[in-house]
Formats: structure tokens, sequence, C-alpha cells
């Protein structure tokens, strides 16, 4: 899929920023923008793409529709990418013929996906997800058998990427079916490290059920399963694992559990440096991201533990933009029900400066800003600015 470029919208930012009293100067350093882009834009003499929009939507505090033309939503393009995804799963082991590039620039494409999965680039993945994943099936039904394996892998992290979206925008019934071409893409591989990488994912599926309990049972026996030696991906691979289970056993309400599980997350993190391994953020720091969210999972007694770490500790700028958005959206969750609302809307805002398209489409950001609309404790109109932008009370 092309990428999009929005005409017309400087008038709209310029007006906007002079509303916020901020200079071309102030704007252009708060979204890293050129000054002279800057006021190439305003001056409608450039469009602007989607990841600029949502930087500068962000600095002036306002939703990106704002500032484009009859209201058209960037969004819009990750929901009229679906369809097109969706058709490419119905033929996975019978794709239409087309040309397939060699494998090496195949690589070098997903894992520009990856990095955009990581980085909560959903507008740009679902531009070209659809076509990719298509290539991929072409090509493992096309490859060698020295190849096969690696083509396999290539579309286990695509699948990724397109069910990162698919989850967070509601298509759940599509989610499911990429997290199914992921297991069956990693049969392919016969590497078990691959098949934990797509066990941590699936989990999932288990999250849009509220079946928690299961999911814990898939993911302890998943752990229980991944290779155990030195290897720092096997490492990894069991203490994603176990990273993960903590915060589902949160969600059960079982302490014990999730203790355990978070012990065994920790040492593993400290046999390792922080790093993105087989697509997974791990290690010390993602370790006490999820310390976080456990304590918000278990809440009641457990909120002050995740305060206490937060004034001791903030996510480095070297974790992804989503896993450090997830810190913030936590701790706001856990701020909120601890009685501070106006610490908890600058925890928000701090995770939409981050990652704008991960929090706005996080179901907490909406249930949270919802709830602050309600007690009216923050400034009215940046209150509900946010909450038109994440459309909260539009909750499913």
């Amino acid at each position: 899929m092309s990428s999009v470029v929005y005409r017309g919208v400087g008038r709209r930012i310029a007006y906007e920023r002079r509303i916020v009293g901020l200079t071309q100067a102030d704007l252009a350093r708060a979204t890293g923008i050129a000054l002279g882009t800057l006021r190439k834009i305003e001056r409608g003499e450039r469009g602007i793409s989607d990841a600029v929009l949502d930087a500068v939507a962000a600095a002036l505090d306002v939703d990106p529709a704002r500032l484009l033309p009859d209201r058209e939503r960037p969004d819009d393009r990750v929901h009229q990418a679906m369809p097109t995804l969706s058709a490419v799963l119905a033929e996975y082991e019978a794709p239409e013929d087309g040309p397939c590039r060699d494998l090496w620039v195949l690589g070098e494409a997903v894992a520009s996906v990856v990095a955009h999965r990581l980085n909560s680039q959903y507008v740009r993945i679902a531009r070209t997800v659809p076509g990719l994943l298509a290539e991929l099936c072409r090509a493992l039904q096309d490859a060698p058998p020295g190849e096969r394996a690696a083509v396999a892998r290539l579309m286990v992290d695509t699948c990724r990427a397109a069910d990162a979206v698919a989850f967070k925008y509601g298509a759940r019934d599509l989610s499911a079916r990429l997290v199914d071409l992921m297991r069956w893409a990693a049969g392919q591989t016969s590497d078990p490290l691959v098949e934990a990488t797509v066990a941590y994912v699936g989990t999932e599926t288990y999250l849009a059920a509220r079946a928690h309990t299961a999911g814990l049972r898939a993911l302890e026996r998943a752990a229980d399963a991944a290779p155990r030696c030195d290897r720092p991906a096997a490492i990894v691979a069991r203490g994603a694992l176990h990273m993960r289970a903590a915060v589902i056993a949160g969600r059960v309400g079982n302490g014990n559990a999730a203790e355990t599980h978070l012990d065994e997350a920790r040492a593993a993190g400290d046999r390792v440096p922080e790093d993105v391994y087989q697509g997974t953020a791990f290690g010390p720091d993602s370790v006490r991201v999820h310390e976080v969210s456990v304590a918000v999972s278990l809440g009641d007694g457990h909120l002050g533990r995740a305060l206490t770490l937060a004034r001791e500790w903030k996510p480095p700028r070297c974790l992804p933009a989503e896993r450090r958005s997830g810190f913030y959206i936590e701790l706001g969750r856990a701020q909120l029900w601890s009685g501070r609302p106006d610490a908890a809307f600058e925890s928000l805002k701090l995770a939409r400066r981050i990652a704008p398209q991960h929090a706005r489409e996080h179901r907490w950001v909406r249930e949270d800003a919802a709830t602050l609309r309600r007690l009216k404790r923050a400034d009215a109109e940046s209150l509900s600015n946010f909450a038109e932008w994440c459309h909260a009370g539009a909750v499913s």
C-alpha cells in the first residue's frame, strides 16, 4: 500500500499552534521536525505523513482529526486495510501468482515491519503488511527446502505485526486467525524458540475472551516446554513467557503465582542485556515494566508497589516506544485508583507523547480518560480534548 500524505493541514496546524501559544520554532523542537519543513507545511507547500501528523497533534494536545480536512481520521487507513488482510489469510495455502523478492530483501522488509510494531506505528503496518504477507505466502510455497524455515520465520514475524494492529483495533476474529497462521508457520520452522514466541503472542486470544486461567495454563505449559540452555535466545524465550504469565496470574488474582513467575522473569532478565530478541523486548527494564503491570492487575494493596517503583525508576529511552507507553498507561491506572487523578492524567499524556497510536487504541486509556472526565479534576478543555482524541466513552 502506498504511503499516505495529507494535504491542506497547514493552516489548521498554524491556528492550533497559536491557540496554545507556541512559535514555529517551539513546535519544530517539540516534534523533531526541521523548522524549514514546518514552515513549508504551514504555508501549504508540503504535505504531512501520518507519523508527522501524530507528532504535531501530540505536541499541540489535539485530536489529529482536528488538523485534517473534512474530519478525515488517520486510523481509518487501518480499518480500510482489514478486508485485504483477511483475504490474504483466506488463501495462504494456495496464494495467487505474483512476484517474490529475494530472501534477503524480504528479510529487510520484515525487519522494518517489526520496528514499526515495536514503536506502535500501526498505520504504517496496515499499509505494508497485506502485500508483504501475500508475498511471503507465495515465497513459502515456492521455497527450496533449504530456505523454507527462514521464510516461515519471516511469516511469523509479519503475522505478529499484523496481529498487533488487529488486536488493538478490535478485530479480534482477525487477530485469532493471524495467531493460527503464526502457529502453522512456526510448525514449518521446527524451531522451539519460534514456537515459544508464538505461545507468548497467542495469549492474546485468551485475553480477548477474558479466559485468564486458561491463558495462564497455556503459558506455563509453554514455559515448561521451552528449551533449557545458556543460549541468550533460549533464556529470553523462557523469561518472556514467565514475564507474561506473571501478568496473567495478576489478572486472575493469584498473587503467589504472579510472584513466582516474576521471580523467574527477573532471574532470566539478569542474565541477558536489555534488547529485542526475536521481536520481543526483554531484559531487566522490561521486567520492571511488567512488575508495575502485575501490581496494577492485583490491585488494592499492591498499588503502592507500582507507585514506589515509578518513583524510583523510569523506563529508559532505549526501550521500544510501545513498552514505555505501556508503563505510563499502567502507572496512570495505579495513580487513578490511588486517588491521584491529576498525576494519572499526566501519565496518560506522557504515554500519548511516547506512542500516540498505542495510547489512542488502548482500552485502559479510554476507560481512565472517561473516569477523569467525570471527576472533572483536570483542566476541563485539555481533558476534553484528550478524551475526544482517544474516543473515551466508546469502550466496547
